[in-house]
């Protein structure tokens, strides 16, 4: 950029150029060199200063410097046409009206990503669930909910991965990038999953009618006394009963912040456990 302007100069200069053409090829260099340098630069910073700063800090200051480079190229743009400050002003108000109006989606993202930068509901390198009315999700009718009787909250959820001037970009469990506007990123309901290193599970069991179900909830407490990464005493309850079984209830207090691990720890557990019980019952009934 810098040989281009400097040619330009000269050729301006010799007089091969003519003067009007002057100032657009320079306005042009001028517009891509700042937004070609400040992209790069923006790069540099994520890349280089993510293991010094943080990967959240690093992601911050790349979105400071796109945001001070537009803005550069914008000031270079009216300076070379020589507009005053009253003139920028007024012309600034008909053509954000204008503007506005024809990209409000595009500018609301823009100021939404500037909003989550100072806000800081959620930072990158953190697993959060986006609960939003914009991306709704269908459910199955039946069963509606398998592992809690109380409630299901649709969302998407995933790692946060950059935050850009439109776009927040997440990584789903499922290791699919998600992109979501950072307008509809303002309105959502963020759940922040790692602010706290626990979660607490809820596990849906079906026993027999024909076994005890006092004596069940005993053993199944006893046997998950021991998992690992357990923060407070299992708790086992009665949820409802059916024609046939019990339903019950098992709720684990785990240093994780997903589900899945721990509730399959609990389903091997209590399925070894259910499997010793009925074992006992057949050789009481044999004796």
């Amino acid at each position: 950029m810098v040989v281009i302007g400097t040619a330009i100069y000269m050729l301006g200069n010799l007089g091969i150029l003519p003067g009007d053409y002057i100032i657009y090829l320079e306005l042009i260099v001028w517009v891509v060199g700042i937004l070609s340098i400040t992209y790069i630069l923006s790069i540099l910073v994520k890349r280089r200063l993510s293991n010094t700063v943080g990967v959240d800090n690093a992601s911050s200051l790349s979105f400071i410097i796109r945001v001070v480079g537009y803005a550069l190229a914008i000031a270079g743009f009216l300076a070379a046409f020589r507009v005053s400050l009253g003139a920028a002003l007024a012309a600034g108000g008909f053509a954000g009206l204008v503007l506005g109006l024809a990209s409000q989606d595009v500018l609301s993202n823009v100021f939404g990503g500037i909003m989550l930068l100072f806000s800081r509901p959620y930072k990158v390198g953190q697993r959060i669930t986006v609960s939003t009315w914009q991306y709704g999700m269908d459910f199955p009718t039946y069963p509606p909910k398998y592992f809690s009787n109380d409630f299901l909250i649709p969302g998407y959820t995933g790692t946060v991965k950059d935050i850009t001037l439109l776009y927040t970009v997440i990584e789903t469990d499922e290791m699919v990038e998600l992109r979501i506007p950072n307008s509809i990123m303002i309105q959502a309901a963020i759940f922040v999953h790692d602010k706290t290193w626990r979660r607490k599970v809820r596990t849906r069991y079906e026993i027999s009618k024909d076994l005890d179900p006092d004596l069940v909830i005993e053993r199944i407490e006893k046997g998950l006394s021991d998992m690992e990464g357990l923060i407070q005493p299992p708790i086992v309850r009665v949820l409802e009963a059916t024609q046939t079984t019990f339903v019950l209830g098992i709720d684990v207090v785990s240093s994780s912040i997903y589900e899945e691990p721990v509730r399959s720890d609990v389903i091997r557990r209590v399925n070894k456990i259910i499997k010793g019980i009925n074992q006992t019952e057949k050789v009481k009934q044999a004796g």
